[in-house]
């Protein structure tokens, strides 16, 4: 599996809502609203870097209140 954390900065007061409906995707481990430069951090998890991408893409972005995402693949050193 290829474990990522997405970095999630939303519209002002949006950020409850968007963990919220963030964290009902499949794919996403846990969603959590946070303080500082994003307003959100998700934990995900697929199967291929290319399943990473479309879960980001197509199910998380689509979420009302998103205006930027960065998403941070983890890596085995």
């Amino acid at each position: 599996m290829i474990e990522a954390y997405v970095l999630i900065q939303t519209h002002a007061g949006t950020a409850a809502h968007v963990a919220e409906a963030i964290s009902a995707i499949p794919g996403v481990l846990r969603a959590e609203a946070v303080t500082g430069p994003y307003d959100v951090i998700a934990q995900a998890e697929s199967p291929a870097i290319d399943d990473l991408g479309r879960l980001v893409v197509a199910r998380i972005q689509q979420v009302e209140g998103i205006y930027r995402t960065l998403t941070c693949p983890v890596v085995e050193l």
